[in-house]
């Protein structure tokens, strides 16, 4: 695998498997530095062009739904993107980064409401303050048998956030400037043999941790939007 720049990721533990490869570069390897700096009208303008988000890759039975909430800003003139570290003390996944979410409950009235509700739940968020404004495509975790839908919405300012000690560790906010940088990108692809053909995962070296797997792939198709840049990920989503 390629090595990890000095600094950059994090106490993650990656269940790479025998046989693992080394991917291609980045969708967006061939914009400037300047076309890279993004800012909130452009990434919304462009959500709301793209198409509505589908259902990518076979949905197994006994799938159970989730939603996730990609919530952007601005600031300093440039988008910005929220996201969770994952509590240590948690049985699965700990110290992972994701987005604010989590299964639907019965109680949910859709899956707007379930991403909303976990967000709340997670970091406290003020729904009053936050706008839909797109759905990226939909898709089962390799991890397991969720069906996500990633919804992305805005708030007109960097939002206060408290994480939840039982569920979230900290909060990030990254700019998307910042994951498109070439020395943040990995792509590794994997032969997981239960989708039958190989399958691409998106890895995002930060300083201090290592954005990879369903949350990965989500952030590598909205900057693949936001840039305007043809990206078509092997074998589906990680």
């Amino acid at each position: 695998m390629a090595p990890i720049p000095p600094g950059r990721g994090g106490p993650q533990r990656i269940p790479r498997p025998v046989g693992a490869e080394l991917g291609g570069p980045p969708p967006w390897t061939a914009l400037s530095e300047a076309e890279r700096r993004v800012d909130l009208d452009r990434v919304v303008d462009s959500l709301r062009r793209h198409r509505v988000g589908r259902i990518v890759g076979p949905v197994p039975d006994n799938t159970r739904d989730s939603a996730v909430l990609c919530l952007l800003y601005e600031e300093a003139g440039q988008a910005h993107v929220v996201l969770t570290r994952r509590s240590p003390k948690l049985r699965l996944h700990a110290h992972e980064v994701a987005f604010p979410g989590g299964r639907k409950d019965e109680s949910d009235a859709d899956l707007w409401a379930t991403a909303i509700r976990e967000a709340e739940e997670e970091v406290g968020l003020d729904a009053s303050v936050v706008e839909p404004v797109g759905v990226l495509d939909r898709f089962v975790t390799v991890g397991s048998r969720t069906l996500v839908t990633p919804f992305v919405a805005v708030t007109d300012r960097r939002p206060e956030l408290v994480p939840s000690p039982a569920e979230v560790e900290s909060v990030r906010h990254v700019a998307l400037s910042e994951l498109l940088r070439e020395e943040v990108w990995r792509e590794e692809i994997w032969p997981l043999r239960r989708f039958g053909v190989p399958r691409a995962i998106t890895f995002f070296e930060l300083r201090g941790d290592t954005v990879w797997g369903a949350t990965g792939a989500m952030l590598r198709q909205l900057l693949a939007v936001a840039t305007g840049t043809d990206d078509t990920i092997r074998g589906g989503p990680g």
